[in-house]
């Protein structure tokens, strides 16, 4: 049985889109599954789109994400990416295709960029270009004497006009085009460059990939891809094409949504495993309910036939479910670490952070939903006397006048001023007046944040404040009551 071997194939053009992390992952998987070899290429053959810095964000993106690549041509012996561009200097694109212009395959084009533009029609409002297959009437001589003229060239492809073209995609099935419609795409630039489609399919078959996998906007190039193999003689590999992904208006995902690359969730406040398995689920649906996996867990359980041709809808209420669900799972020390920052936002007293980071931990979705949890610990917020009023609790805002002056003297002589201690007082004030816990404890923490939502209860803020500053909030309160009752 063949090794099963995929590759990861990014042109270094900015970040990596979350389409694209997806084709990378789905690639991972099916190779892991198989206990098969996933490969990086590079593929920065087109320079006018080549980023700066954006090889470095690839390489980053897939660390962060574990998505670690098998082998490659590295200098020093590890597993490099195998890169076009040092690809191209060796020669091997145009070796190949030479080889296809002496079978037929393929011709030299000289047209001029003039000539090209006369070609251009509109069809359904879209303008569109097809070759009309000019050059590829051209003699022997003719070609000979515009080479050695130093004419400029492309090399085209050599498409038939009639008849049609089948293949297979595992996941859309065979897809049947007309012969018509495939134009005699460019393989050669006339800078010496090869493009995307061609360099595509020479470096698949060199490297051996038997399984391809990319989104389904390349379902219409394949039957060009399918020829070339075709042309060479080579054997076709797996085609497995992955459903588009749109926002929550069913459109595109766009830079301008704010959740379409990887370092955008990064910046939001995700972490990458959650990403990571929240990405997984844009076309794959695993057998049962399940939705938490980690990177090892979705190796075992990926099957590709299990991917979907639908569009996956960018759910961002999902994901920010999701990276709950991973922050409350986290080790402790690494969510504090990555915590800090967003605490430091709004804490500048000389607090417990630690405590602080503890109680958000289960609250919150994303870091930077910290600072709104938190932020009544540097200062208190104005609020009206209506919040000490609860009905569930019974609390009114007379009854909370009282309870703060109660327990106020209790406070006040209470030594050991942390949580445990502080609850145990507490609640034999509730156990001596015969009321129910919350009737207590909703005026203090009232008191003490000023808000209706706290990341914990009276005791545990107090612990974090200190007695002085517990003191000090809770008779502002007390005086803000009966100011607000006079």
């Amino acid at each position: 049985m063949t090794r099963v071997r995929t590759r990861y194939a990014p042109s270094p053009t900015g970040r990596m889109h979350v389409g694209n992390l997806r084709t990378a992952l789905y690639a991972y998987l099916i190779a892991k599954h198989e206990g098969g070899d996933f490969l990086l290429r590079i593929e920065d053959t087109d320079q006018e789109r080549y980023v700066e810095g954006a090889v470095e964000i690839i390489y980053r993106t897939l660390e962060d994400t574990g998505l670690i690549h098998d082998e490659g041509p590295d200098k020093d012996g590890g597993c490099g990416p195998y890169v076009q561009s040092e690809r191209q200097k060796a020669g091997i694109y145009m070796e190949y295709a030479k080889k296809l212009v002496e079978k037929g395959e393929a011709y030299y084009c000289f047209c001029t960029p003039e000539r090209l533009e006369s070609l251009r029609r509109t069809v359904n409002g879209e303008e569109i270009m097809t070759y009309d297959k000019h050059c590829l009437h051209l003699s022997k001589e003719e070609v000979e004497a515009n080479l050695k003229a130093g004419k400029p060239f492309v090399i085209r492809q050599n498409n038939p006009t009639e008849g049609t073209t089948t293949f297979h995609d595992e996941i859309y099935g065979d897809i049947t085009v007309d012969n018509s419609e495939l134009d005699d795409m460019v393989l050669i630039k006339s800078d010496g460059y090869p493009t995307y489609n061609f360099a595509n399919v020479v470096d698949d078959h060199l490297m051996g990939i038997t399984h391809v996998v990319r989104g389904n906007e390349y379902l219409s190039s394949s039957p060009k891809y399918n020829r070339l193999y075709e042309a060479f003689g080579w054997e076709v590999p797996v085609y497995v094409h992955c459903p588009l992904i749109t926002d929550e208006n069913h459109h595109k995902l766009s830079k301008r949504s704010g959740h379409s690359s990887f370092e955008d969730l990064l910046e939001q406040g995700f972490v990458s495993e959650a990403v990571v398995n929240y990405v997984a689920l844009l076309g794959w649906s695993p057998e049962g309910n399940r939705e938490i996996f980690s990177l090892e867990e979705m190796v075992k359980e990926f099957d590709y036939h299990r991917m979907s041709k639908s569009p996956a809808v960018f759910d961002m209420t999902k994901l920010r479910w999701m990276n709950g669900e991973y922050l409350k799972a986290m080790d402790e020390e690494r969510f504090y670490e990555m915590a800090l920052p967003y605490i430091k936002e709004v804490i500048h007293k000389d607090l417990d952070l630690r405590k602080i980071a503890s109680m958000v931990k289960t609250r919150i979705e994303v870091f930077p939903d910290i600072p709104a949890h938190i932020d009544f610990f540097e200062a208190m917020p104005e609020y009206d006397i209506s919040m000490y009023t609860h009905k569930k609790m019974k609390c009114t805002a007379e009854t909370s006048l009282k309870v703060l002056s109660d327990v106020l003297p209790i406070l006040e002589a209470q030594e050991q001023f942390d949580n445990d201690s502080l609850y145990g007082v507490l609640s034999k004030y509730v156990s001596d007046t015969g009321v129910k816990t919350g009737f207590v404890m909703w005026p203090i923490r009232t008191a003490l944040s000023g808000k209706q939502m706290t990341p914990a209860g009276a005791t545990e803020i107090m612990d974090v404040l200190g007695k002085e500053e517990s003191l000090a909030r809770i008779r502002a309160g007390i005086q803000k009551l009966s100011d607000g009752l006079q």
